[in-house]
Parts: structure tokens; C-alpha cells; sequence
């Protein structure tokens, strides 16, 4: 788990934001408030075991409950996952484009991930307890070495066999095309000897191929996006797990510019 502000780029479906693929209007509001309960329902859960029965879980377990709870939850804000590709087995750097607060959640109900976030979702009420279960590793953004710290930090967590994800666009977007990838955490990979994996996110409907229902951009609020996505209807996510690359003698930027060119032609060319 982990947290974004939202990005600045809007397509220009996203813009439009015409037609919604929404419940029409006599069923939406008790659709979305009956969704709304059950998260809410569903993180509390989460939240009491963090503090009895999940205390003591190791890496395996711990891994199965976050794919479990994970696409639960995706299930009960009525997203439909679809996964193409496989994850590889073991210790690997996820590099993944990035839409929306929802891809976390995507990505962990598939491959179960330590992710990079901002050190003051730690103090968040509720969700900080859940994302600092989840074994995030903070970046305290003020601080201008800090980034270095985390590197390091990353580069020791696939040596002991964890899978990290990073956003390396920096921000989120609206999905239609694959932002610039910043090169500096890719970085940890080629420290840890460990491949990198990319990862390719999208977001339909009926109306739309990349549906503006998830997308966080813009001037939307996180509890605008929330109640957006619990509003929407027949939204699905497909998560592309594309081939590993490997980081021998690895340039960062120029693996970040072959992730950027795979990650482009695979969004561009899936139907």
C-alpha cells in the first residue's frame, strides 16, 4: 500500500468525463453508499488484525493475506481484475505506470509488493497503520539526501527476497500513454542484482479504453476519487505483468528509457 497526490496531466476523455459509466441515477447513490460501508467495514477489519492475528505473520503469510485482502477490496468497489502476463517468482523490482491510488491495490491483489511512499501517509489516521504493516518504505521528500537512504533500503529489501514497486513516473496520469520514467530508483535494482519487471495498468468501461472513472489527476481530492470509483459501473482493471529485464552492467537510464519504449508499445498495442 502506499499514497499519491494527484497528477497534473487530464486527457482529453478524462476531461470530458462524457459518457460515465455510472449507475443511473435512481440506484447510484445507494450503490455507492452500500460500497462506501463495506470499504469501510473492510479496512477496519484489517486495521483490529494488524494488532492481533496478523501480528505475527511472516513474509509468505503476510504476502497471501495482502493478495487476498487486496482483491477484495478491488472487489468491493466494483472493479473487475483481469491479469496478462505472470509475475516472476522471487525478489524483483516492479516498475509500474501509475493512474491512480487504485494501482496499489491492483498490483498487491497480484504480486504483493513493497512500495515506495511519502513519510507523512505514515501519520495518516487508520490507513497510515495499514501501509506501515504493509512494510512501505517512507521517503521523507524534504529532506534532499533522504533519496539515498531509501535506495539503499530497497536495494536490501530484494536482497533478502522482497518484491519492491515504484512509480517512476512521479506522478499520476491519465493512462493513455506511459509518462517519462525517472531513472533515480531504478538504481536499487542494479545494487541488488535483481530484474526488473515492468508493469502496464489500465482502466476500461464500456464507454472508454482508458476510463476517466479511476483516473486521480487534476484537481480531484482523494474522497472525490473515492466516491467516483465507488459511483462507476462495469470498470475493469488489467494489470500487464511484461517480460523481466535483466540489470547486468545496467545504465539507470538507459533501462528506464527500454522500460519506457516496452511499456509504450504494449499500452498502445493491447486491444
Amino acid at each position: 500500500m502506499s499514497a499519491t497526490a494527484p497528477g497534473s496531466q487530464r486527457s482529453a476523455s478524462a476531461s470530458s468525463r462524457a459518457p460515465r459509466s455510472r449507475w443511473p441515477l435512481p440506484l447510484a447513490v445507494p450503490v455507492a453508499t452500500w460500497r462506501l460501508l463495506r470499504v469501510w467495514i473492510h479496512v477496519l477489519g484489517a486495521l483490529a488484525r494488524t494488532y492481533t492475528v496478523w501480528r505475527a505473520l511472516d513474509r509468505p503469510r503476510l504476502e497471501a493475506v495482502t493478495r487476498v485482502w487486496s482483491g477484495q477490496l478491488l472487489a468491493i468497489l466494483g472493479l473487475r481484475l483481469v491479469v496478462h502476463g505472470t509475475p516472476r517468482p522471487g525478489a524483483k523490482l516492479i516498475v509500474s505506470n501509475h493512474v491512480s491510488w487504485l494501482d496499489i491495490v491492483a498490483i498487491n491483489a497480484v504480486a504483493p509488493s513493497r512500495f515506495v511512499s511519502k513519510a507523512e501517509v505514515a501519520r495518516w489516521p487508520l490507513v497510515g497503520r495499514l501501509v506501515t504493516y504493509a512494510r512501505t518504505l517512507y521517503l521523507v521528500r524534504e529532506r534532499r539526501r533522504d533519496a539515498m537512504r531509501v535506495l539503499g533500503l530497497m536495494a536490501q529489501a530484494m536482497k533478502d527476497g522482497d518484491t519492491v514497486a515504484v512509480f517512476p513516473e512521479g506522478t499520476t496520469g491519465p493512462g493513455d500513454h506511459v509518462m517519462h520514467l525517472h531513472p533515480n530508483l531504478l538504481q536499487a535494482a542494479i545494487d541488488a542484482h535483481v530484474p526488473v519487471q515492468p508493469v502496464v495498468i489500465r482502466y476500461e468501461d464500456p464507454f472508454h479504453r482508458f476510463s476517466p472513472e479511476p483516473a486521480y489527476v487534476g484537481d480531484t481530492n482523494l474522497l472525490q476519487s473515492l466516491w467516483w470509483v465507488v459511483s462507476a459501473r462495469d470498470v475493469t482493471v488489467h494489470v500487464g505483468f511484461l517480460a523481466p529485464q535483466a540489470v547486468a552492467h545496467a545504465d539507470r537510464r538507459a533501462l528506464a528509457a527500454r522500460l519506457h519504449e516496452g511499456m509504450s508499445a504494449y499500452l498502445e498495442q493491447t486491444p
